[in-house]
C-alpha cells in the first residue's frame, strides 16, 4: 500500500500543500493528477460564480482521498473558462478561447514535466468540454496523454432516470447543478430565489438536438440566467450523482494507474 515519505495522520491530496520529497515519492508509484477546470460565471441568481469550479474540484478531492494504495494528486484547480455567452449578467469572467487554450495545455505539459505521466481532467463547465478536448488531442502529439471529460458525462445514464424536470440535461444552475451545490454548499444557495426557466431555441424541435446559439440573456425566457428547473432540486439529488461520479472517477484512475504509459512513436514514425 503507498504510504507518503512524511510521518502524519493526514495524508496530502492537494498539490499546492505538499513538500518537494513528497513529489519525489508519489513519482515511485505510478501516480495520477487530477486536474479540475471550471469557471466563474452567473449561475442565475440562487447560485455563487463558482458552481463550474467547486463541483469537479470536490469531485477530485474526494476521489483522491479514497485512494490510498497509490498517490492521486488534485493539482489547482482552473477556475478561468471559455464562457463569454454568459457576459450578458454580472459577474462572470471569461477567457479569450485562445487563452484558455494556452492555459490548459500549459499546465498539462507543466505537470507532465513533473515526471507525472497519467493525468485526468475533469471539467464543469460545459464551454470548457470542446476545448479541453481539443488540449487532450493536441498535447498528445507531445507524448502527454490525458483523458478530459465533464462531469456529468459520467452519469449521464443516471441523471436522465432521476431527473422530475430536466430529462438530465445539466442545465444552468437548473434542477441538477444545483442539487450538487445543495449538498456540497447548501450555505451558498438563495433558495428564496430558486426558480424555474429556460433557453427557448429559435429552431424547429427536430432540429434544436444540433442547432442553437452561445448567448443566454437574450434566450432565457424570464432573464434569470437560469436553465433548468432549480425548483425540484434537491440536497439529496445532489448527493446521490456526486457519489456516483466519485465512483467512476475512482474506477477510472485505478484503471489508469493498473495501464502502462503510452508513448506516442511507440510503433516508430508517424507513417511506419
Amino acid at each position: 500500500m503507498f504510504k507518503v515519505s512524511y510521518d502524519g495522520s493526514n495524508r496530502k491530496v492537494l498539490w499546492q500543500e505538499m513538500w518537494r520529497h513528497e513529489f519525489e515519492e508519489a513519482l515511485k508509484h505510478d501516480p495520477v493528477v487530477i486536474l479540475p477546470t471550471g469557471s466563474v460565471e452567473q449561475h442565475g441568481p440562487h447560485c455563487p460564480m463558482d458552481v463550474d469550479v467547486a463541483g469537479p474540484f470536490y469531485m477530485a478531492v474526494r476521489t483522491a482521498q479514497r485512494v490510498d494504495d497509490f498517490p492521486v494528486i488534485v493539482a489547482p484547480p482552473i477556475w478561468s473558462g471559455f464562457t463569454h455567452y454568459n457576459k450578458g449578467f454580472p459577474g462572470t469572467i471569461s477567457l479569450r478561447i485562445e487563452t484558455y487554450l494556452n492555459l490548459v495545455g500549459d499546465v498539462c505539459r507543466s505537470i507532465y514535466d513533473n515526471g507525472f505521466r497519467r493525468i485526468v481532467i475533469i471539467n464543469g463547465h460545459g464551454g470548457n468540454n470542446a476545448p479541453n478536448h481539443v488540449v487532450r488531442d493536441t498535447i498528445s502529439e507531445e507524448n502527454i496523454f490525458v483523458v478530459a471529460f465533464s462531469w456529468w458525462q459520467a452519469v449521464a445514464e443516471e441523471m436522465k432516470a432521476w431527473s422530475e424536470a430536466d430529462n438530465g440535461s445539466v442545465g444552468h444552475g437548473g434542477e441538477w447543478e444545483t442539487s450538487v451545490q445543495l449538498y456540497l454548499r447548501e450555505h451558498l444557495i438563495a433558495k428564496e430565489l430558486m426558480n424555474d426557466d429556460l433557453f427557448p431555441n429559435p429552431f424547429a424541435p427536430e432540429l434544436r438536438h444540433f442547432c442553437g446559439f452561445s448567448e443566454r440573456r437574450r434566450d432565457t425566457r424570464d432573464i434569470t440566467g437560469t436553465m433548468g428547473n432549480a425548483l425540484v432540486a434537491s440536497k439529496e439529488k445532489g448527493e446521490r450523482v456526486f457519489h456516483l461520479v466519485v465512483d467512476r472517477l475512482e474506477q477510472m484512475v485505478r484503471e489508469y494507474h493498473a495501464q502502462p504509459v503510452r508513448e506516442y512513436r511507440e510503433f516508430g514514425s508517424h507513417c511506419l
